[in-house]
């Protein structure tokens, strides 16, 4: 009898560069990223991301462009 498989959740993150990446609930967060608040699966957060990480470059060279 094979055991009940769980999906693993995550994390929607986000770096002081606003730069997104997901991350596994649970684990510990890697220095300078930081949750959103958004959860799920896998799928679920990189759709998400899809939605609101619109502009790649980093927040860096956005303000050094005068942008930001």
């Amino acid at each position: 009898m094979s055991e009940p498989t769980t999906e693993t959740r995550y994390q929607v993150v986000r770096n002081d560069e606003e730069q997104y990446s997901i991350w596994a609930e649970g684990r510990p967060m890697p220095a300078g990223w930081h949750t959103t608040g958004v959860t799920g699966s896998q799928d679920e957060c990189l759709a998400h991301i899809g939605e609101v990480w619109t502009d790649m470059r980093p927040k860096s060279l956005r303000v050094a462009m005068g942008e930001g």
